[in-house]
């Protein structure tokens, strides 16, 4: 992803990293940050995904390098936006062949359950779309 398209990444050196403070509009509130189009959350960073396709086109390579990870993820907490909607068997079955699960519940869930998981030093990642 080029720095050139109006990416904001946010880092944080707690042990928590960043997490979802609120909601605004379609998007999500990290701290003081707005990502209105989505959003990726590792456990040292929150990067706008604003190319985030429907969930029916998701593929590994949609999320960037968010499994670039060490250690790896457990699992990818997956926001389907404002409603549960499964992904396509084809990309769990792909995330899944990395070693890493895959846990699909609607964006606001993923977010308040991102907060908790990541209190607790859970290893993951997670990839929002937008409300």
């Amino acid at each position: 992803m080029s720095g050139d398209r109006g990416i904001k990444v946010r880092r944080d050196d707690d042990g928590q990293g960043p997490i979802v403070t609120g909601f605004q509009g379609r998007g999500f509130r990290v701290r003081d940050d707005v990502f209105p189009d989505g959003l990726l959350l590792s456990p040292v960073r929150a990067l706008a995904w604003a190319d985030a396709p429907g969930v029916d086109a998701l593929t590994v390579e949609s999320l960037g390098d968010l499994f670039d990870t060490a250690p790896k993820p457990e699992f990818l907490l997956l926001g389907t936006g404002a409603g549960l909607r499964q992904p396509a068997r084809a990309f769990v079955r792909a995330v899944e062949a990395l070693g890493i699960g895959v846990e699909a519940m609607d964006s606001r869930a993923a977010a308040r359950a991102w907060g908790v998981l990541r209190a607790e030093e859970r290893q993951i990642v997670a990839a929002l779309l937008p409300l």
